[in-house]
């Protein structure tokens, strides 16, 4: 079972108004959904929050939420934070088996960039996704996915299948999904300064002409 638990309240009404009252009294509001039952709007105590939400391991990971004397697991789909405070405003509580199987996305992290040559001669790691979806039981999502880049040279990419999962963890995305790539980014300068100075030529040149072709006039 899960380390982090969340301590809950019912809140007997919804709405906006409703929120703003439960974050006025220090508290984030919540809902908790899924299963055979309806929604319930829930709150946490703010500090208790943040606590478990600055852990790194709320979001996506199985949690225990307990009521009184209730507990039953559950993952956290989903925080809402304040674009300017970065202070939690909502989330979202999904209810599920421990051993249930369920789809998640798992937060993707590439590691040993200075074995890549491509990287070492000034390639640039274009990353497409930062995190996969995969199909597991709630009581084992991995904390990470990890994309080794050994060996990668430029023009390389990395997909789907080039990722080690654990064992009954399967991918719940294509096989050949691209996940990252190793552009020139030396080279595409190159080309860009090649066209800026063809770019001059011209410009010279033509300047050049309407010289000529003024003093012919004048002629």
């Amino acid at each position: 079972m899960a380390d982090i638990i969340l301590n809950v309240e019912v809140r007997e009404k919804t709405g906006t108004g409703n929120a703003r009252t439960t974050r006025r009294e220090d508290m984030v509001p919540g809902i908790l959904y899924g299963g055979d039952k309806d929604p319930v709007a829930i709150s946490v105590k703010m500090n208790e929050f943040k606590k478990a939400l600055y852990t790194g391991k709320l979001l996506g990971h199985l949690v225990t939420l307990k009521y009184g004397s209730e507990t039953q697991p559950v993952i956290a789909k989903a925080v809402d934070m304040h674009p300017v405070t970065d202070v939690p405003q909502h989330f979202d509580l999904y209810r599920v088996a421990a051993n249930q199987q369920i789809k998640i996305n798992v937060p993707l992290h590439f590691r040993h960039q200075d074995e890549a040559p491509g990287i070492k001669r000034g390639g640039t790691l274009n990353i497409v996704f930062h995190d996969v979806q995969v199909s597991c039981a709630a009581d084992h999502i991995p904390e990470e996915l990890v994309a080794d880049l050994t060996g990668l040279d430029i023009g390389s990419s990395v997909r789907v299948s080039d990722l080690k999962f654990p064992a009954n963890v399967t991918p719940a995305v294509p096989a050949d999904t691209v996940l990252a790539t190793i552009s020139g980014a030396s080279s595409q300068a190159d080309e860009d300064e090649a066209a800026d100075t063809a770019a001059a030529e011209g410009a010279a040149a033509e300047a050049a002409a309407e010289t000529a072709a003024e003093e012919a006039g004048e002629d």
